[in-house]
């Protein structure tokens, strides 16, 4: 039971929201049996009706919000990604790299970077900066399960300067610097990005965001800086 519950939110998320018979397609249930599910997931705000279809519910959201990879990460990085975006007009942000996605935890606008059209995105693809200095560190525990023939040496490189770069990959008007945050037994667990326009060129920014994500990684316990270069 616990499977098919899980089984029709993934539907519902793949779907946007859908009717009964539809998300008994996606998730491969009878009809009956999603009915019920369905109908005991609305009971317990997981999902919701609309119009003639279902969609997943508020505490869903709820719970999601709350989750983080470090308990102390939210807290931490919060004021620090606040004043770099204030500083370089950036949009600075906190994500993490699960398999092949990129999750955005939380986020600061910029005065200068042209965020607005990713402002309801908050699963990108692994190949985002942000995602891309997660899956470059060795020790990273959720490598992506498909990688281009060039990877390896833009692994390497990413590992060499301690930041990775995209150009445009999300949307048009954004490009992106990113550096991993450490825990205390220098695992990385989150990235730190700034998102800016391809004219304020996101490589001078490097610098900035790597200092300030060896300041959070020091506040989480690490106690000493990574070496890069």
């Amino acid at each position: 039971m616990l499977k098919g519950a899980f089984e029709l939110l993934a539907a519902m998320d793949r779907t946007r929201g859908a009717g009964l018979t539809r998300l008994s397609v996606e998730s491969g249930l009878p009809k009956a049996t999603a009915y019920r599910l369905l109908e005991q997931l609305i009971g317990l705000g997981a999902v919701e009706r609309y119009a003639d279809g279902y969609r997943i519910g508020s505490r869903m959201f709820q719970f999601g919000n709350g989750w983080q990879p470090h308990p102390e990460l939210r807290a931490t990085a919060a004021e620090p990604a606040r004043r770099l975006a204030a500083v370089t007009g950036a949009a600075v942000g906190i994500a993490v790299l699960r398999h092949d996605q990129t999750l955005v935890l939380d986020w600061a606008p910029g005065a200068t970077a042209p965020f607005t059209a990713l402002r309801n995105r908050s699963a990108w693809p692994w190949y985002t900066a942000a995602g891309k200095v997660l899956a470059a560190a060795p020790e990273y525990r959720f490598p992506p399960s498909s990688v281009p023939a060039s990877w390896p040496r833009e692994g390497r490189a990413i590992r060499e300067s301690g930041v990775a770069v995209d150009r445009e990959i999300l949307t048009p008007g954004v490009c992106s610097v990113a550096a991993a945050l450490y825990d205390a037994s220098g695992t990385p667990v989150a990235s730190l990005f700034a998102a800016t326009a391809p004219a304020h060129r996101p490589e001078r920014l490097a610098d900035v965001v790597r200092r300030t994500s060896a300041a959070i990684s020091a506040r989480l316990g690490r106690g000493c800086l990574r070496p890069t270069g």
